[in-house]
C-alpha cells in the first residue's frame, strides 16, 4: 500500500514491472541523451536503474506513488502513453539490430 493509503492495482503492478525492465531503463538513458543533446560518454547506457525509472515515471505522471495510477485517470492515461512509446521504441530497436 502506498504511503498515502492508496492501494495499487493492475496499473501499479504493470508500472513496477516496467521500471524493473532493463530495456525500459535503457530507453530512459537514450531518451534523456536525445532530449538533452548528450553523448554516450556523458550519459552511458546503463545509467538508469529501477529506482531512477520509478522516480522518472512518477514525475512524468505527476504522482507520488505508482499506486495512484489505478485511481487517477490523467496519470493512468500518461502511463499508457509512456508504455506505448516504449513499445514502439523496442520495435524500432529490434528492426535496427
Amino acid at each position: 500500500m502506498a504511503a498515502n493509503g492508496t492501494k495499487g492495482g493492475t496499473l501499479a503492478r504493470q508500472a513496477a514491472m516496467l521500471c524493473q525492465d532493463a530495456q525500459f531503463q535503457l530507453y530512459l538513458d537514450r531518451r534523456r541523451r536525445a532530449k538533452h543533446g548528450m553523448t554516450e560518454s556523458q550519459l552511458p547506457d546503463g545509467t538508469h536503474n529501477t529506482e531512477d525509472a520509478r522516480d522518472w515515471l512518477c514525475a512524468a505522471c505527476q504522482i507520488q506513488s505508482r499506486a495512484e495510477l489505478d485511481h487517477q485517470i490523467t496519470a493512468a492515461a500518461t502511463f499508457r502513453r509512456i508504455r506505448q512509446r516504449f513499445q514502439m521504441w523496442k520495435q524500432r530497436l529490434g528492426r535496427e539490430q
